[in-house]
């Protein structure tokens, strides 16, 4: 059995792809996924009856190349080309008489809707959902951005956008490595 200890791994150039600092932890440059960001919705919102409204995602848990705007278009715009896993959980509420009757989370790309969530209750309305939408996106690195939407059909009235926290209404995306 043979045992080979390095601390650095590198390129032909001289760059170091692999590092370790001795103890077993180990340090890579090649691969990541990033650009990352998630943020959430604390101010909530209302939503009028069928119309697609875009969801201010205002405050950052993580933004690794602050590609993220939580202040003035709440969109992401990575800097690096590549397909992007995305997800998008938005609580809406009908009202304390209202019901809902279908609600829509949408991922907006580039100022049209890309991909859509679709529930239907028919004639078993409820107050409360939260649909989570996930989809991969492929993005150009320089102009391509993506948006949070949501869309409610309730009974009458307007409905809400329930925020506050990060528990219910989030958006977030992350390079996919190696796709």
């Amino acid at each position: 059995m043979s045992i080979l200890k390095v601390n650095t791994i590198q390129d032909k150039g001289g760059n170091a792809i692999i590092s370790s600092d001795g103890s077993g932890n180990l340090t890579q440059s090649f691969a990541s996924n990033t650009p990352a960001f998630e943020a959430y919705n604390t101010i909530g919102g209302s939503l009028s009856d069928s119309v697609a409204t875009k969801v201010a995602f205002d405050t950052e848990v993580l933004d690794t190349n602050g590609c993220y705007d939580s202040t003035t278009n709440y969109r992401f715009t990575p800097t690096s080309a590549g397909k992007y896993f995305v997800y998008l959980s938005i609580c809406m509420y009908g009202g304390a008489v209202d019901r809902i009757v279908e609600p829509n989370p949408a991922i907006w790309k580039n100022g049209s809707q890309y991909k859509s969530l679709r529930w239907g209750f028919d004639n078993n309305y409820i107050r409360i959902a939260t649909p989570t939408l996930v989809s991969i996106v492929d993005m150009n690195g320089t102009t391509d951005y993506i948006e949070g939407y949501a869309k409610l059909d309730i009974t009458t009235g307007t409905g809400e956008i329930l925020g506050g926290s990060n528990l219910h209404t989030f958006f977030g995306a992350y390079k996919i490595i190696g796709a």
